[in-house]
């Protein structure tokens, strides 16, 4: 692991090196190839100094207490060794950890599908709730909200919605949130104050650029419809609404949220490109695959990764085995604490598995 640390911090002085030099601060796509990789390494070159100074001071404070014969600086020379000791071990699983391979979409947007499963009309008002929980989640982080597809029940629930959320490592923090959501409450239409359980199923998938996939526009059928539901001047009045279907897959995805046939085809695209490149991962990721089918599932109640309790006021997440008391906060976006603890758990078993 020091090797590799050293190696690293001889490659960071190079960028620094590099990046001062005219010709490479004239070639624009070279400078910032330079500066993503040298903002890659700084958190790790940090790390590994502050690591390496902390070690020092432990071997300056062990000499201090085998040479020293005051007891008060003696005394002193051991709390300082156990200070940076302390510090040493946590630098250095957080440096295992910045040395964990990352996975390329970290960085990039994510399109999110959310789909009612079992319960009826009390299942597409949870998908809607959940919904509004990611969207409150992007706007706490400055991510930007914008809805692709949506099919509602006529009571303010959502049978299916398809939206995407744009902003710096969406896709690191959203992509534990794959699996199916359980809700256990009573509805408003429920006369006897039973508890009912209803589910939907939450899909992450992040956003693909042209140069991620290869489609082939002779495999894409479009059609084009007038848009149904809620809609502004001109979204009900034109034939705007467009079907695209992928003909060797069969995936079929319909955008009627703008005005503009263009803008939904280009929609339409979008959310096709993730679906074909999710496909492709699951070929490249074949464990992870299995893991991320078992999490979607088809919406079943027992197929489960989270329950929202409304009688208990809790939130649970099954597979880390956290509950934390606060459901409305979590419904309103407060998600951090439960997806740092997915992260860390997530770290400590790739980290168990080296």
């Amino acid at each position: 692991m020091f090797d590799k640390l050293e190696d690293l911090v001889t490659r960071y002085e190079e960028i620094m090196k590099m990046l001062s030099e005219p010709d490479i601060v004239n070639d624009q796509e070279l400078f910032r190839k330079l500066m993503k990789e040298q903002n890659d390494l700084t958190p790790i070159v940090e790390a590994y100094t502050e690591y390496k100074n902390n070690n020092k001071a432990a071997d300056e404070a062990l000499s201090m207490i085998e040479e020293e014969s005051d007891p008060e600086l003696k005394e002193l020379a051991k709390e300082e060794l156990n200070e940076a000791k302390n510090k040493v071990e946590g630098l250095e699983r957080r440096l295992k950890i910045l040395l964990l391979p990352k996975d390329p979409n970290d960085e990039k947007n994510v399109i999110v599908e959310i789909r009612a499963g079992a319960g009826g009309d009390e299942a597409a008002l949870f998908a809607a709730e959940i919904y509004r929980m990611y969207v409150h989640y992007a706007e706490l982080h400055r991510w930007k909200a914008e809805m692709i597809s949506l099919n509602e029940n006529g009571l303010g629930g959502f049978k299916e919605c398809v939206f995407m959320l744009t902003g710096k490592g969406a896709y690191s923090r959203l992509k534990y949130e794959s699996g199916v959501h359980r809700v256990q409450r009573v509805p408003e239409t429920e006369s006897g104050g039973r508890i009912h359980t209803s589910t939907c199923t939450v899909a992450i998938m992040p956003e693909a650029e042209e140069v991620d996939v290869e489609l082939d526009m002779n495999d894409c059928k479009f059609d084009v419809f007038r848009a149904s539901g809620n809609g502004g001047q001109c979204v009900n009045t034109t034939d705007s609404a467009v079907r695209l279907t992928h003909i060797p897959t069969g995936i079929v995805i319909s955008c009627q949220d703008e005005k503009s046939q263009l803008k939904n085809k280009d929609k339409a695209l979008k959310v096709l490109r993730a679906r074909l490149y999710d496909l492709e991962l699951e070929k490249q990721h074949d464990a992870e695959a299995k893991e991320r089918r078992s999490q979607v599932g088809t919406g079943d109640r027992s197929e489960k990764i989270r329950t929202y309790n409304f009688p208990q006021g809790r939130v649970t997440d099954h597979r880390i085995k956290l509950t934390l008391h606060r459901l409305e906060n979590v419904l309103n976006g407060d998600l951090d604490e439960i997806i740092d603890s997915l992260i860390a758990a997530d770290q400590a078993a790739k980290l168990g598995n080296l």
